[in-house]
């Protein structure tokens, strides 16, 4: 099932607006998780695939908008990872499919080389609707090399009516050969006050924006998704406390991969107000006092090296279990 649609952010439709004006096949949008890269690039090849575009993008009304609406767009093809692609709600290939239904393995988390295999074979295919074909990469960071190379001749020498949109959130981790092929745009953050009003026109209750932004580090899409997931926050700010005494169960509604990124979001905090900055993710309030810089320093190496793992097969009541003892000894060690 899809997830509800949100309204489009005034931010993204001023970069869309943009970005329209300019000639290019194939743009590159870069910049840190939570500023909306996907929801630009779906803005852009609704607008590049419309029946009647207009400056502003797409008419949202033609059968082409309506194709993309409902994820069968016969000229628009998306490579994600599995899991991103069943979490927006696009459909996988029959194969792919069946082997997640017959338990033959699990949804990959990077672009797979057959998916890419597959665009290359559509890239070649005449236009259905004769309006161009567009490719969307997201996230592009997640293409291993065997696939980046696969794209590398179709992005370079692409048929006269493709447009590709590749948007990432770790553009330093793209080779090099598939950046200098793309014109690279970086997002825009927007201003606080409109960030706050888009989170309340998506549901989100006024007085818990400050706080959802806040622990998002004023990334507004990464507000709303911590918005979305049940949590209160009332339940974030009392994180840091928690690791503090080493309870394992403040992270028990995280994903290992989340839990790792919410610690290290406290242990930046903690870094910044041990040198008498101040903190981004929670108030200065929030934090327990930490003794010693050198632990600090070292958990957050630590934490680095679980950020690389995360994803692997570990029991995740362990780990949780493991993280939460490692940030009590870290928040309490004394210089």
């Amino acid at each position: 099932m899809s997830p509800p649609p949100v309204p489009l952010a005034p931010w993204i439709a001023q970069q869309r607006d943009q970005l329209l004006a300019q000639r290019g096949h194939a743009w590159l949008l870069q910049g840190p998780a939570g500023l909306g890269q996907y929801a630009l690039a779906l803005e852009l090849v609704r607008a590049w695939l419309c029946d009647a575009p207009s400056p502003q993008g797409a008419c949202g009304q033609c059968a082409s908008c309506h194709g993309i609406a409902v994820h069968t767009h016969a000229d628009l093809c998306l490579l994600l990872p599995e899991t991103t692609a069943l979490a927006l709600g696009w459909p996988l290939s029959e194969k792919a499919q069946a082997e997640i239904d017959d338990k033959k393995r699990k949804p990959s988390r990077e672009i797979r080389i057959e998916a890419m295999r597959e665009a290359v074979e559509f890239a070649q295919r005449t236009s259905g609707r004769g309006r161009g074909k567009a490719v969307l990469i997201y996230p592009a960071e997640q293409m291993n090399h065997v696939t980046a190379n696969a794209l590398l001749k179709t992005l370079e020498e692409p048929a006269g009516d493709m447009r590709f949109v590749l948007a990432t959130e770790a553009a330093h981790a793209l080779l090099p050969t598939i950046r200098s092929r793309c014109l690279g745009h970086t997002m825009l953050w927007p201003q606080p006050e409109a960030a706050r009003q888009w989170l309340i026109d998506c549901g989100v209750a006024a007085p818990d924006t400050p706080a959802w932004l806040r622990a998002a580090g004023a990334r507004p899409y990464e507000a709303l998704a911590l918005a979305q997931s049940g949590r209160s926050p009332q339940a974030w700010g009392q994180i840091p406390q928690a690791m503090a005494r080493g309870e394992a169960a403040a992270l028990a509604d995280f994903e290992p991969v989340q839990a790792v990124q919410v610690l290290q979001k406290l242990c930046h905090d903690l870094l910044a107000q041990s040198q008498g900055a101040a903190p981004r993710f929670f108030t200065a309030a929030e934090l327990p006092p930490a003794h010693s810089l050198a632990a600090l320093t070292r958990w957050w190496r630590a934490l680095v090296q679980h950020a690389r793992s995360a994803e692997h097969p570990f029991h995740p009541a362990l780990m949780l279990e493991a993280l939460a003892a490692q940030a009590r000894q870290a928040i309490n060690s004394r210089a």
